[in-house]
């Protein structure tokens, strides 16, 4: 199964381990599974930090791909079908960033590693 973090879910899973669930924990140990780490995310994260909303141990540009390679996470980039899909899903969640996760999780097939509610009525297959 192919896994897409979302951001809290990579965010924990690099700082606060004791806040993911026992299933997403399981399918993110359970090696036969590949996990996946958005272009989106690095971007929310960069944003958040840079206006002081997420404080971080290093700059995003050292600490993220530090994280992205001791966890062995696969770059998911942005790709233009992810971003059309983005636009056209239900107008019941705006955030664009998690609007764009879940395009990509639809597109890319991915099972999404979220607790956020809005990406399953935006259509994703999520798991936590």
């Amino acid at each position: 199964m192919n896994l897409l973090l979302d951001t809290c879910a990579f965010l924990w899973l690099a700082a606060e381990p004791d806040r993911i669930s026992a299933p997403a924990r399981d399918a993110m140990d359970d090696e036969s599974n590949r996990l996946f780490l958005s272009d989106a995310t690095v971007w929310e994260i960069v944003l958040k930090q840079q206006t002081s909303k997420l404080p971080l141990p290093e700059a995003p540009r050292t600490w993220i791909p530090k994280q992205q390679a001791f966890f062995d996470l696969h770059r998911q980039p942005i790709d233009f079908e992810s971003l059309f899909r983005s636009a056209e899903l239900p107008a019941i969640h705006r955030d664009p960033f998690d609007r764009l996760l879940c395009a990509q999780a639809i597109t890319h097939d991915f099972t999404l590693l979220t607790p956020d509610l809005p990406f399953r009525r935006l259509g994703a297959v999520t798991l936590w």
